[in-house]
């Protein structure tokens, strides 16, 4: 995939650039897949706003990925489609078995239609697509999608452009890189597929505008120093002034921007061996 940046027909336009669609095969999903997205607005369950500015944005349907792929272990399915997601950074693959059911995965570098790939629990070819345990990948190798524990869904690295290195396997216990750069602990029968996740010029886009921001469902985001003291921690005072404060904090007066929120006890820190930087 790559960036397209438009002729600059208008202010907007020549600050800004779009993803390129033309290696998308499929311009409508798969209707068995897809169902209604209800907006949240960023709010929880009691009506409460959890993540700030968020609301609005264009209508969209939600497409039902597989990320365990685990139902439809040892057997050979065929990619029939690329597809783009609204959901996500990554593009989707439509994959086909041989009995003729049908379902999305993340799709990584390297695939194309046509491609045979499979899911499995034993050894397997190590080519983009496959999944496979951990056990099993040569060490180098990148990898995304990784279950967490065994039987589970995969969770880790899935945006686009990302992928985990496996750094080496030892015993029940491969040493994974994660994209942060976090070095941890996986079982080693925890399944995983083979390449970086596709689409990895994602980062590059440059929105432009406010429009197009909106349009994605996020909000106008307004600085806590110019507001008022009853609104926000880093509000009050003349003219442009600092936040006045010696750390700075969220607007419910945490503290924020760098401060560690891992539970120190937290019983899966044994397994990591380097944290991110």
């Amino acid at each position: 995939m790559s960036v397209i940046i438009h002729k600059p027909t208008s202010p907007a336009r020549r600050h800004s650039s779009v993803a390129d669609f033309s290696m998308l095969t499929n311009k409508r999903p798969e209707r068995s897949l897809v169902v209604i997205k209800k907006k949240r607005s960023g709010r929880n369950n009691q009506g409460k706003i959890t993540v700030r500015h968020r609301g609005g944005g264009t209508r969209k349907y939600y497409r039902m990925v597989d990320f365990s792929r685990q139902t439809r272990l040892d057997q050979q399915a065929r990619v029939i489609a690329l597809e783009y997601d609204p959901n996500r950074s990554a593009r989707l693959a439509l994959l086909e078995y041989p009995d003729s059911f049908k379902a999305y995965m993340i799709a990584p570098t390297g695939i194309l239609v046509g491609d045979m790939i499979i899911a499995t629990r034993g050894k397997a070819e190590v080519k983009a697509g496959n999944r496979l345990p951990l056990a099993y990948i040569p060490s180098g190798m990148m990898v995304n999608t990784i279950e967490m524990n065994p039987g589970g869904r995969g969770i880790v690295a899935r945006s686009a452009g990302v992928g985990a290195k496996v750094m080496s396997v030892e015993g029940d216990f491969a040493m994974i890189k994660m994209p942060s750069g976090e070095i941890r602990k996986f079982n080693a029968q925890c399944l995983a597929t083979v390449g970086e996740v596709g689409n990895s010029d994602h980062r590059l886009i440059r929105w432009g505008k406010a429009g197009r921001s909106r349009l994605r469902g996020i909000r106008p985001t307004v600085r806590g120093k110019v507001m008022n003291p009853v609104d926000h921690p880093h509000g009050g005072g003349e003219g442009v002034n600092p936040i006045g404060l010696k750390h700075p904090k969220t607007p419910q007066g945490k503290p924020a921007l760098g401060v560690r929120t891992r539970r120190k006890k937290k019983a899966s820190s044994k397994y990591i061996i380097t944290r991110r930087k």
